[in-house]
Parts: structure tokens; C-alpha cells; sequence
């Protein structure tokens, strides 16, 4: 292997090569400092003059006499069945104590968006034990679904329990959860292990752990190591695989940082250009294949800088993905948890995994009407904070108490409260009991009769 000497600048994770042979665009580079100890990057731009090295370390003690060995390989993850319950570094390498993975595969991260043709539609309805989830923004297999989160909420608890709870009713299918961390800190690290010892979900779990001191180009690698394994134990194995990304907004500081130490010229509030693209290649890689067995779920999260839903990062998440669950600040200072506003949010996908066979035949109506009926509610305490409570109507106030039910009975639930779709919906109809029938407008009057709790209890007394 030949190996060049020819490094003229060194700028944060980036290093500038010159007068080398011809080059592929994400070869594996291996870098000998004068010590003799080696580091590993990855060709990031290649032209007749330059090749620009991303390092996946540290680059200190890398200087003009250290030597590049272009590999002439991409990276390539080593994938199998025994990484169930295996906990990995954001670069794949074992983190549990454990021995390296035994490969009967070794792939590469790159990947590729699944071809529209043999993309089948998603229709199969996962349950994640969240009742503002389930029952008002539905998830379905094979669907990308972000959440859109804000600093110090508890977006990931969420994802833990969505982690641990996740689930399709009713089938005996292989069910998998490959989760990723970018940029989380020792704090966090700590939680998700103790939540995944604690709970026995790391058995069906591969966990990838990136931390805030780890280099900014590992973050980058991160996810697509995470998905290539998901596609793995998808579509070669037969697992229905859920692939959960937190946080997405770390994702793309590192593109950030690694487009300024290029010294690109920047898009929106110093974004790379292509952040559109690049995210995209994330995100189109979740989908059902026509004729496999398997189907990669992807729910990210992002934390929203300022709580701005406008910010670049959530703005061009929404466009690519099938629709967004907001978690809200004001819940939160309540103390209600899952802090998650059913009004901004939304499942584009929801209609194909709900009705009957799959969820309930009331499904659709009940959620439409509960949605309704908060979005009234909710409306009503601006009002109530201009005129006051006694100036409403009767039937005003009943869409008040309402909006307050629907949170502290509906919204709310414990972190490890697995509710099944079948009581979430019922709960939805405990709460609709409260308004006058005549309000139910959004529901037909024979699933009224059939599932309104005044008449199966008179329906119960009779029998």
C-alpha cells in the first residue's frame, strides 16, 4: 500500500493531501503519525490537486510528516444476528465489554434510498403504548415520522419508552429497535443504559452510543452505521425493525462544523447548502420492500434551537418526512408527561394503519373528535383570558373542562404506562362522554350507539 507524505494543511477534523494518485469520494484513508500509532478518516472531496481527509479522531499529533495509506475500501459495517443486545460505539465498535462483532456480512454505511418501483405502501400499525401517538397521530411500518422536541424537554424518555413499548398487536412477526445517540452526554449515556439494563429491552435492541466529546465526523457516520443494520436484520433477516435517531440537531452541527472547516460558502444561519440531501439520505432509507419480509420504521428526534419550528433543521425534516409529533413547552411546565401538543402535530401515513382490522372501525372518528374538541377547548382559554370565565356560554364551559380532561387524563400517562390502542380509545370515549352527544358531530351515529359509554353500560345492564 502506497504511502504519501504529503499533507500541506491540517484545519479542525480535515486534512489537505496533495500530488496522490486518483481517488474514490469516501475511501477509507489510514493516517501513521511519526510515532508509529495509527488513525482512520475517510476521503470527504478528491479533485486532480487535493483530497480532503476527514479524521474520525482526534487530529492532534497529526502534522506534515505523517504518512496517508489510501485503503481503497469504503467503510463497511460488519452486521449479524448476535448484534441483538449489543451496545456500540457511534463508529460500530463494541461499548458493553463485549468481543467484536462476529460478521456474516460486512456492508457498506453509504447505502441508498429504497427505489419508488419496489417501495411497497406502509400499512401496519405499530403500537408505542403513547395514546397522543397512537390514537391521534398513528405510526405505521415502514413510515419516518420525527419528533419535534426543544432543550430540556424530555424527548428522550419518550424515546426510551417508545424503545421499550413498541410493538404490532396481534403478530407474532420478529421485532426489532436499533437506536442511535449523536452528541449525547455522559448523563445521558448513563440513562439509556440504565433504562435498557433496567427494562430488558436491550434484548432486541442494538444500541449505538455517539457522546458530545467523541469527534464531530463520527457523528456523521452514525446514523447510516445504524441503518445499515436495521436494513441488515430487515431485509435479510425478516425483522420489523423500528430505527430510532436522537438527536438529529447534533447531526447537523457536525455538518456545520465540518462545512466551515472547508471553508464552504454557507446556506441558511451557516447550514451547508446540501443539508436537504444529506438529511435526505437519512431519512429515505425507511420503507417496506416489495417481497421481503422486513420493514425499516424510522422515528428521529430534534431538539428545535429557540423552540423555532421555522429553523432550517424541523423546516426541511417536515418536507422530507411523513409528518411530525410536537413535544410542547407549556405541557411540560403543567408537569404533564408526554408533553406532546396533538394539535401542530401530525401522521400523513395514519389512515393506511387504522380502521377496522387493523386498529378499531372508530379509529378515525374518534380521533377526529377528540382532536376537534381540544383544538375548541384550547381556543376558548384565550378567550376566557380577555372576558373571563362567566362570560361563556354553557356550552362553552363544557369544551373549557374539556380541553383540561383531554390533557391531565388523555395527554398525560407514567413512563412506563404501556396503554394498548383498545384502552386509549376507550379512554377517548370516556372523555367524549362529557360533552353533549349532540357536539359528537365528527362521529356517526351507530358507532355512537355502539361504543358511547352510556349505552354499552345500558347494553351491559341489559344483558
Amino acid at each position: 500500500m502506497k504511502e504519501y507524505r504529503t499533507i500541506t494543511q491540517v484545519a479542525g477534523p480535515l486534512l489537505f493531501v496533495e500530488k496522490t494518485e486518483p481517488i474514490g469520494y469516501g475511501e477509507l484513508v489510514n493516517i501513521v503519525q511519526s510515532d508509529g500509532t495509527m488513525k482512520r478518516g475517510q476521503v470527504l472531496d478528491t479533485s486532480d490537486e487535493v483530497v480532503v481527509v476527514q479524521v474520525f479522531e482526534d487530529t492532534r499529533g497529526i502534522g506534515r510528516d505523517s504518512g496517508i495509506r489510501f485503503t481503497g475500501e469504503t467503510i463497511k459495517m460488519p452486521v449479524g444476528r448476535d448484534m441483538l443486545g449489543r451496545i456500540l460505539s457511534g463508529g460500530g465498535k463494541p461499548k458493553d465489554g463485549g468481543p467484536d462483532i462476529v460478521a456474516e456480512k460486512r456492508i457498506d454505511v453509504i447505502g441508498a434510498a429504497i427505489n419508488p418501483y419496489a417501495r411497497s405502501s406502509p400499512d401496519q400499525f405499530i403500537q408505542t403504548g403513547i395514546s397522543t401517538i397512537d390514537a391521534t397521530n398513528t405510526l405505521v411500518r415502514g413510515q419516518k415520522l420525527p419528533i419535534f422536541s426543544g432543550s430540556g424537554l424530555p424527548h428522550n424518555e419518550i424515546a426510551l419508552q417508545i424503545a421499550r413499548q413498541a410493538k404490532v398487536p396481534g403478530s407474532d412477526e420478529e421485532f426489532a429497535v436499533v437506536f442511535a445517540a449523536m452528541g449525547i452526554t455522559k448523563e445521558e449515556e448513563n440513562q439509556f443504559m440504565a433504562d435498557f439494563e433496567r427494562t430488558g429491552a436491550l434484548e432486541h435492541a442494538v444500541v449505538f452510543l455517539n457522546l458530545a466529546d467523541d469527534p464531530a465526523v463520527e457523528r456523521i457516520i452514525t446514523p447510516r452505521l445504524a441503518l445499515t443494520t436495521a436494513e441488515y436484520l430487515a431485509f435479510e433477516l425478516g425483522y420489523h425493525v423500528l430505527v430510532i435517531l436522537t438527536d438529529m440537531t447534533n447531526y447537523c452541527e457536525a455538518l456545520r462544523q465540518i462545512g466551515a472547516a472547508r471553508e464552504e460558502v454557507p446556506g441558511r444561519r451557516g447550514y451547508p447548502g446540501y443539508m436537504y440531501t444529506d438529511l435526505a439520505s437519512i431519512y429515505e432509507r425507511a420503507g417496506i420492500i416489495k417481497g421481503k419480509k422486513g420493514s425499516v420504521t424510522q422515528l428521529s428526534i430534534l431538539t428545535m434551537p429557540g423552540d423555532d419550528i421555522t429553523h432550517p433543521i424541523p423546516d426541511l425534516s417536515g418536507y422530507i418526512t411523513e409528518g411530525q409529533i410536537v413535544v410542547n413547552r407549556e405541557l411540560h411546565r403543567k408537569g404533564i408527561y408526554p408533553p406532546i401538543n396533538v394539535l401542530p402535530s401530525l401522521s400523513r401515513l395514519m389512515n393506511l394503519g387504522i380502521g377496522e382490522g387493523y386498529t378499531r372501525e372508530d379509529h378515525k372518528k374518534v380521533s377526529d373528535q377528540l382532536y376537534a374538541g381540544y383544538a375548541e377547548g384550547n381556543d376558548l382559554r384565550g378567550l376566557v383570558a380577555i372576558v373571563g370565565k362567566d362570560a361563556l356560554s354553557e356550552r362553552d364551559r363544557l369544551f373549557l373542562e374539556f380541553a383540561d380532561l383531554f390533557e391531565n387524563r388523555f395527554v398525560r400517562q407514567g413512563h412506563d404506562e404501556d396503554r394498548s390502542i383498545q384502552e386509549s380509545l376507550d379512554l377517548g370515549w370516556e372523555l367524549l362522554s362529557t360533552l353533549p352527544e349532540e357536539q359528537l358531530v365528527r362521529i356517526d351515529r351507530d358507532l355512537i350507539h355502539k361504543y358511547h359509554p352510556k349505552y354499552r353500560k345500558a347494553a351491559k345492564q341489559e344483558a
